[in-house]
């Protein structure tokens, strides 16, 4: 059996502790969430609320990685819920633009309220001054793989 370097070994601890952290920090956050809202819906509404201007369905599906079917399941659902605004481009009738509507920052902050204990609870387990470079790496990651 070939073994492969150490370099080869530590890359695939780095990516399969980012994996699980990953789906371990998913199912706590959805857990969570108010009664209702996904964590699919929570992360469109906080970009959403951050980005503070319409936005385009297309945009949208290219920030989260998304395929066109996934991202209408999502703004379908959130627009019933009348958490966002769908409306036409004026310039161009054929393309969509998306809003967070005010009862979709409140279902945010709710949100926010809602996981902050399960945050808080992570992070006090966290050594505060490896999370700066913690972060930091991560967002080289995230930059490195898109």
């Amino acid at each position: 059996m070939n073994e492969g370097s150490n370099e080869d070994l530590i890359t695939v601890s780095l990516f399969s502790e980012v994996l699980a952290s990953e789906q371990l920090m998913r199912g706590r956050l959805s857990r969570a969430l108010p009664k209702g809202m996904e964590l699919s819906h929570f992360v469109m509404l906080n970009y959403l609320s951050w980005q503070n201007k319409e936005r385009s369905p297309a945009e949208l599906a290219r920030t989260f990685n998304l395929t066109k079917g996934a991202l209408t399941n999502t703004l379908s659902k959130l627009e019933k819920y009348g958490y966002i605004h769908i409306r036409p481009d004026w310039d161009d009738a054929r393309k969509k633009l998306v809003l967070i509507s005010n009862a979709g920052d409140r279902a945010r902050d709710e949100s926010v309220l809602a996981i902050t204990p399960v945050l808080e609870d992570v992070m006090s387990k966290l050594n505060k001054n490896k999370l700066r470079d913690g972060l930091r790496f991560l967002r080289e990651l995230r930059e490195a793989l898109d």
